[in-house]
């Protein structure tokens, strides 16, 4: 998906010279707090061609280095090294073998492992030729194979500026996409999406309709803050928390917490010479995690960077720094459930 409609990423990076628009994450250095606790970050992407900077595993190594003790991640899918030729259900294999090239090259480097591969599959397919995708991302991920993301987001009036993973208004609500959701839970795989708040309530329907699936919900539901909802972010707020608190009935559902710092959700860190501290981050974006905890649960909730989308606002030692003092309220064994046990549960890792 993060190959579509990117030209407000683009141009915000073209804006600063693609060379440097992580640059200004230099002045971003604080001192790491409580560095010894083990993390799984289970949220991240790479590629080689994008609307962002190269980034590839010596570039993940770089921000997972930075002084946090990250010693698993799970990739993300993101649209990266597609086959261009062959079937088109299959294409998405060639971001398999990326990825997992990657992954075992990770591998008993002392560094972060890339322990777990969330790969792509269009679930609205025949579901014989979904079949074969998954059939095929389990042959060639070696292992790795963890879940499949097939993005919701859809912006109906392109008032964000930013990206639709579907050209499916309705892709929740569709027959075919159930049942291919479904039949990732029949199969012991789970499920990812990225969407905007305003389709969290047929998100909430999705699950429900999918109750054998582990159902992971990215960034919160992406609560936005620019174009039409532009200066209206309590009141979006009003209405996201509600959302969240029907979803935590479904004892399916698992939220990623993080993927707050992406230009469409308001906070504009992008724009800023500056970048935010902890602090700020952690002040900025306190009520988000803290409904959300307090509604699912740590034991259904997990930490993630979502770099390096979230790198355009903050360094990644930031980010984790921020994650600490949000957390810092909740006993160790919860906090371990947090920053580890989830991802390390819900994506066998």
């Amino acid at each position: 998906f993060f190959f579509q409609a990117q030209d407000g990423i683009r141009d915000f990076c073209l804006s600063r010279g693609l060379g440097d628009v992580y640059k200004r994450q230099a002045q971003d250095v604080e001192e790491v707090i409580d560095p010894g606790r083990e993390i799984i970050d289970p949220h991240h992407h790479m590629w080689r061609l994008s609307g962002l900077p190269v980034y590839l595993l010596e570039d993940l190594w770089s921000d997972t280095q930075s002084g946090h003790n990250i010693v698993k991640t799970v990739f993300m899918e993101c649209g990266a090294e597609y086959r261009t030729e062959g079937p088109e259900h299959l294409k998405s294999l060639g971001e398999t073998e990326f990825v997992r090239n990657a992954a075992i090259e990770s591998r008993n480097t002392g560094k972060a492992e890339i322990a777990g591969i969330i790969y792509h599959a269009d679930l609205t397919r025949d579901l014989g030729l979904l079949r074969e995708t998954l059939d095929g991302h389990e042959e060639v991920g070696q292992g790795l194979f963890r879940g499949i993301r097939h993005g919701g987001a859809h912006d109906p009036d392109k008032s964000l500026g930013w990206l639709d993973a579907t050209p499916h208004p309705d892709l929740f609500t569709r027959e075919d996409f159930r049942a291919g959701v479904r039949l990732l839970g029949d199969l012991g795989y789970t499920y990812d999406s990225w969407h905007y708040h305003f389709q969290n309530a047929a998100y909430t329907e999705l699950a429900k309709s999918a109750s054998d699936t582990t159902v992971v919900l990215d960034h919160f539901g992406s609560p936005c803050g620019v174009g039409s909802f532009e200066g209206k972010m309590q009141e979006v707020m009003e209405g996201w928390k509600l959302d969240i608190t029907r979803m935590a009935e479904c004892e399916n559902v698992v939220v990623k917490v993080g993927g707050l710092a992406m230009p469409v959700n308001g906070f504009n860190w992008h724009k800023q010479e500056v970048p935010p501290s902890s602090d700020e981050v952690a002040q900025a974006h306190r009520d988000y995690y803290l409904h959300t905890i307090d509604a699912f649960g740590p034991s259904r909730c997990m930490f993630e960077s979502n770099f390096p989308v979230d790198k355009l606002s903050m360094s990644y030692s930031v980010y984790w720094n921020a994650m600490k003092k949000i957390a810092s309220e909740f006993s160790d064994d919860e906090q371990h459930q947090l920053f580890y046990g989830t991802a390390a549960r819900v994506y066998r890792v």
